[in-house]
């Protein structure tokens, strides 16, 4: 079946640590024989899953199927969770290390995989200054090196997180970056969240949002400027409790998802 659809050789095969000493060294002793090589240059072998600290099995009742954990139909997780959550979960652990399903786990992930896209988000609203606090270079490099090392991902992950850090300082005015810097920053995020991960923004922003948030922001300063403050404060208040930030600067005020 590789040989047809693969050919003789191809570059990665995975599987579970388990398939390693039985499956695979006689699907390499099968290859060898007919085709004289290895079927695969690399052998990415994953460790196992596991519940709550306890193996993943039938017979233990603590097992799901894939579309179980997305809609939340099992009884071991309080409720479902969305592919890319299930995704950034899944990259937060390294490949050969036990990957563990917990509700606080899921949780913890649902939420750091929320703060890196909402930093995502802003990335195309961010300008240039004429001077830069940061030098963006070093993070790459510390992202390719991750990779480099055995598919880290956990590694990474915590890489984006500081760029995230960068993104977040510049859309708050803490933190002045130039055109160059930026654009490195953006092509890091663009290359390592997208193309080498995998991520996407399942909550993309509708395109009436921005409009929307935008006009309870004039309303908001409308309120300011008449000294309504108690309207201007149940309009902040209000936002904050269903997931937008808002951000009083000199320049004026900016909102971000939380």
């Amino acid at each position: 079946m590789s040989g047809k659809y693969l050919g003789h050789q191809f570059d990665i095969h995975g599987g579970g640590l388990d398939l390693a000493p039985t499956h695979h060294t006689n699907e390499i002793a099968q290859n060898v024989a007919a085709c004289g090589q290895n079927p695969a240059k690399y052998w990415l072998h994953t460790n196992m899953l596991t519940v709550n600290g306890q193996k993943m099995s039938k017979s233990l009742g603590n097992s799901f199927l894939p579309h179980e954990l997305i809609s939340g139909n099992n009884n071991i997780l309080k409720k479902g969770y969305s592919p890319m959550t299930v995704r950034f979960f899944m990259l937060q652990a390294h490949y050969r290390s036990t990957l563990d399903f917990g509700n606080e786990a899921m949780e913890a992930s649902e939420k750091g995989f929320k703060r890196l896209m909402n930093a995502f988000s802003l990335l195309d609203g961010l300008k240039a200054s004429a001077t830069t606090d940061i030098e963006i270079q070093p993070l790459p490099d510390r992202c390719y090196a991750a990779m480099n090392d055995d598919f880290n991902s956990p590694v990474l992950i915590a890489e984006l997180f500081e760029a995230s850090r960068v993104i977040n300082s510049v859309h708050d005015g803490k933190m002045k970056i130039d055109a160059e810097n930026l654009n490195q920053l953006k092509h890091l995020m663009n290359t390592f969240v997208l193309d080498v991960l995998g991520l996407k923004n399942e909550q993309a922003a509708d395109d009436d949002l921005p409009k929307l948030m935008n006009l309870v922001v004039s309303i908001r300063n409308e309120a300011k400027a008449s000294h309504d403050y108690a309207t201007s404060d149940k309009i902040r208040n209000g936002l904050q409790q269903i997931g937008f930030q808002l951000n009083d600067s000199k320049e004026g005020t900016n909102w971000s998802k939380i």
